[in-house]
């Protein structure tokens, strides 16, 4: 036997975050904004064109910019959330239906708001 377990038996329950984890999970959180706020600085600063021939390609870059200004904010908001989640011992725990998040999908995308299987129906209900 092993821990009393069937060979070939997965356990499915979630893993839990040790005090290591959520600290690795808070720097790269605390990094991704950093990042975010940057692009979005580095989106802002660029200069627009005025003179006709570049004004029509600048029109499509334009709309490229603004269209990734909008993702790096909505990617900051989740990182901002997931930060205030950390602070408030929310942390974790799927918005749907309150079951813990897997620590490795946390590891991954540690912003996430719901478990693998919450975010599957979401995604299939779109």
């Amino acid at each position: 036997m092993v821990n009393n377990q069937i060979i070939g038996d997965r356990d499915t329950r979630p893993s839990p975050l040790s005090p290591e984890d959520l600290a690795a999970i808070r720097d790269d959180l605390r990094e991704q904004r950093l990042f975010r706020e940057d692009q979005l600085r580095q989106i802002a600063a660029v200069p627009a064109r005025t003179d006709a021939p570049v004004q029509r390609r600048s029109a499509a870059q334009t709309e490229v910019r603004v269209k990734l200004a909008a993702s790096a904010r909505m990617v900051l908001a989740d990182v901002e959330a997931a930060l205030d989640r950390i602070v408030e011992g929310r942390y974790g725990r799927c918005h749907l239906c309150r079951r813990a998040i897997d620590r490795d999908r946390l590891m991954i995308v540690p912003q996430a708001r719901y478990c693998a299987r919450c975010q599957q129906v979401r995604e299939a209900g779109r």
